[in-house]
């Protein structure tokens, strides 16, 4: 299985509809992978508050359709990163969106984990309730989006529904870079799974970003990492290697707490 992962971000006061032509074009430059994959809240920037009301739209609104004809056109799976969604009831999620090749969508994702504490997404977003995998062939994806990268309780119910893949897109902070690289590992080897972290280039609302998408195998090594600017990360993966490690390291079988 071969996976883009499509470091982009807002480029200062960029126009939503230029930033979605942007990865629209970058997506269909990838007509040899299975697998692509964009950031979280791309077409807003993570850390773009006062932008995230007004660019909400619904969940099949200009960015599901223009990312559902990339799929289509480029006959790849398409992980469109996370947009801000507006839910009928008014409620902004900040929600991802999986396509297969033929353009259909195959699942969506409302993010459960808010950041921010007393502000920014934690206030202006409501959270998901629940797990979400997708099947692919070979293998099967667990769906989580950044600040959910430090709660392994997640990440432990996506490996119970079967997840091998465990793909996560964000806006990950530059100052915290450590953090991010070291929990990518952590829960790519406690769950003997892959990890495709896809974080976001740029600078968002004052915020750098960390940039440095990365690819870990189910023993914790890094197959490939990105630096900081817009970039495309290509690995090849081997589903199988996900069965190969935990029947060679069967730890999983002897956990006792969460059975």
């Amino acid at each position: 299985m071969r996976a883009s992962l499509l470091q982009i971000g807002p480029d200062g006061d960029e126009p939503v509809d230029s930033l979605r032509d942007r990865a629209s074009s970058l997506v269909q430059e990838q007509a040899g992978a299975d697998l692509v994959i964009l950031p979280e809240l791309w077409t807003t920037g993570a850390f773009a508050f006062e932008r995230f009301a007004a660019e909400a739209e619904p969940l099949r609104g200009p960015t599901y359709e223009l990312m559902a004809e990339s799929a289509r056109k480029t006959g790849v799976w398409l992980h469109a990163g996370s947009i801000p969604e507006r839910a009928e009831d008014g409620t902004l999620y900040n929600t991802s969106l999986v396509f297969g090749p033929d353009g259909e969508l195959a699942a969506s994702y409302r993010k459960m984990h808010r950041f921010g504490f007393d502000r920014g997404e934690a206030v202006l977003m409501g959270a998901g309730t629940e797990l979400v995998t997708v099947g692919l062939p070979g293998t099967t994806l667990g769906l989580a989006t950044c600040y959910d990268l430090r709660f392994p309780e997640l990440f432990r119910g996506l490996v119970d529904a079967g997840a091998e893949l465990l793909v996560v897109p964000a806006g990950w902070p530059e100052r915290r870079r450590a953090h991010w690289t070291l929990l990518a590992q952590a829960r790519a080897v406690e769950n003997q799974a892959y990890v495709l972290a896809v974080g976001s280039a740029g600078t968002h609302a004052g915020v750098p970003q960390a940039g440095h998408s990365i690819a870990v195998d189910p023993w914790g090594a890094v197959l490939a990492e990105a630096g900081h600017g817009q970039q495309v990360l290509t690995v090849d993966l081997d589903p199988a290697r996900v069965a190969a490690t935990r029947e060679e390291f069967p730890a999983l079988k002897d956990r006792v707490l969460g059975r």
